[in-house]
């Protein structure tokens, strides 16, 4: 029996395609709030991000999240996304 499709996401720093299930969520929701989404189901728009040890570092350094976003992102929520990523 064939299982489903596998979701692909892009990672907003190296823009490669990868399954949904590498990548961890970063959610801008309807109040503004920006947070990591390790769930993968909180309502809002995403963005994701690869495991890569670089593409985390590009993140922060390039402020990916204001551009993916439109808006200022505070150091805790990088720091969250640093710290709480999937392997």
């Amino acid at each position: 029996m064939a299982k489903g499709k596998v979701p692909f996401r892009m990672c907003i720093a190296c823009r490669q395609m990868k399954p949904k299930k590498e990548m961890t969520r970063i959610v801008k929701n309807a109040d503004g709030e920006i947070f990591a989404d390790f769930s993968g189901k909180a309502a809002g728009r995403g963005a994701y991000i690869c495991s890569d040890e670089c593409c985390r570092q590009k993140l922060q350094d390039k402020k990916l999240l204001h551009k993916a976003f439109s808006a200022q992102v505070s150091g805790e929520v990088y720091e969250g996304v640093q710290g709480g990523g999937k392997s």
